[in-house]
C-alpha cells in the first residue's frame, strides 16, 4: 500500500477542497452490489462526477461475493481510510426473508492510506450465533474510549431457535475495536422494540446526532414508517438518546420530498455553515440531498439543484483535501 498520506499533524490543519462519494449501485445488475466513486465538481456537494467510468473500483472477492453500503471513515490521525460495507449479494436471488434469517454475519473491511491503493479485503464476524445478519456497518471514533464503535442492524433470535425460524426484528448493535481487526463482543445499541436499519452519526460541537431508518411499515399508527428518524446525544453509547425529529424527507405540500427513505449519510458543508443529509429513496430516485444551517433543529429542506451520479444508493459522503481530490480523480477518470 502506498505511504503517502499526510502526516497526523498536518491532516489537522488541512482544508478540505472536494468531496468523494462511495456507494452501491443496487441488484438490478451484476455490477450493481459492489464499490463505486465519485468525486465532487471542485467543492460542491450537490454536482458529481462518476469515477472509473461508471464501473466499480472495488470488487468483493468474499462471503457473498456482492457488498453493499459502503461507508468510508477517515482515522482521527488523517494517516489512513477504511471502508466497511454489507455482505450481501441479492442480484438473481431476490429473498429479503433468508437474507435476514441466514444471512452473514460479517462485514467487509478494506483500508487504505491514499483512497487509491487498497489492503486486500478481509471478512469480519462481528454479529453473534443469535444474529440473522449484519447490516450496513457504520463507525465513529470515540475519544473517550480511544477506539473505534463500529455498529449496525441485526435481527437477532432466540439462542434456542438456532435455525432463525421465529420472528424478530432489527436492531442497531455496536462493538469496539481499535485496528479493525479483532472487535469486542456485540452488544445492542439502539432498540426502539421496532425494526430500525441504517443508522449513521455526525457529530457538532460536542453533541452526536444520529439518524435512524423507522422500518415499521407506514400506516395511521405509524405515519413516519420508512423514513428517517434523528436524535442527539453527547455521548455515543448513551443507551438513551434524545428525540430531534422524525419523518425527515417525507413530501409536504409543495411537492418537495421523498415516498420513503433509508441509507442517510450526513456530512459538513466544506465552505458553508451548513449540513448535508442524503437520503436514498430505494425504489424511486435513489439518493435525493437535503441541506440546513441549523444541525440540531431537525428541520430539513430538499435541496434545489443537484446532479448525482446514476443510480446512486447507500453510501457515504468523504471531505476531502485538494491533494486527495486531484489524487482520485487522475487515479479513477470519469471516462475509460
Amino acid at each position: 500500500m502506498s505511504t503517502t498520506a499526510p502526516s497526523a499533524a498536518a491532516a489537522q490543519d488541512q482544508t478540505y477542497e472536494g468531496y468523494l462519494f462511495a456507494y452501491f449501485t443496487g441488484e438490478g445488475s451484476p455490477d450493481g452490489e459492489q464499490i463505486h466513486l465519485a468525486a465532487s465538481n471542485g467543492n460542491d456537494p450537490l454536482h458529481w462526477t462518476a469515477l472509473n467510468g461508471g464501473a466499480p473500483v472495488l470488487r468483493s472477492t468474499l462471503g457473498d461475493q456482492g457488498v453493499r453500503d459502503p461507508f468510508l471513515l477517515r482515522s482521527p490521525t488523517g494517516d489512513r481510510f477504511y471502508l466497511l460495507a454489507t455482505d450481501l449479494r441479492m442480484h438473481g436471488d431476490g429473498d429479503w426473508d433468508n437474507a435476514q434469517r441466514h444471512g452473514s454475519r460479517s462485514i467487509m473491511i478494506w483500508e487504505s492510506t491514499d483512497l487509491v491503493h487498497w489492503s486486500p479485503q478481509r471478512a469480519a464476524q462481528v454479529a453473534p450465533e443469535t444474529a440473522g445478519d449484519a447490516w450496513a456497518p457504520e463507525a465513529r471514533w470515540d475519544p473517550e474510549t480511544q477506539q473505534y464503535v463500529v455498529f449496525w442492524a441485526s435481527t437477532l433470535y432466540s439462542p434456542d431457535d438456532p435455525e432463525h425460524t421465529g420472528q424478530s426484528h432489527h436492531r442497531m448493535m455496536y462493538a469496539t475495536t481499535k485496528d479493525f481487526i479483532t472487535f469486542s463482543p456485540a452488544q445492542v445499541w439502539h432498540d426502539p422494540g421496532h425494526s430500525v436499519i441504517d443508522s449513521t452519526v455526525i457529530d457538532q460541537a460536542g453533541t452526536h446526532y444520529r439518524f435512524t431508518k423507522d422500518e415499521r411499515a407506514q400506516d395511521a399508527a405509524n405515519p413516519c414508517g420508512k423514513f428517517i428518524t434523528q436524535e442527539k446525544s453527547t455521548a455515543l453509547l448513551n443507551p438513551a438518546w434524545e428525540f430531534v425529529a422524525d419523518c425527515i424527507g417525507k413530501g409536504d405540500e409543495t411537492g418537495e420530498g421523498i415516498a420513503y427513505g433509508e441509507g442517510p449519510t450526513a456530512f459538513r458543508s466544506n465552505t458553508e455553515h451548513k449540513w448535508y443529509l442524503f437520503i436514498d429513496e430505494y425504489g424511486g430516485r435513489g439518493y435525493v440531498p437535503f441541506e440546513t444551517d441549523d444541525l440540531g433543529s431537525g428541520r430539513w429542506r430538499e435541496s434545489p439543484d443537484y446532479a448525482l451520479p446514476a443510480n446512486p444508493r447507500h453510501g457515504t459522503v468523504l471531505p476531502l483535501t485538494k491533494s486527495e481530490h486531484e489524487r482520485v480523480r487522475n487515479a479513477y477518470p470519469a471516462a475509460r
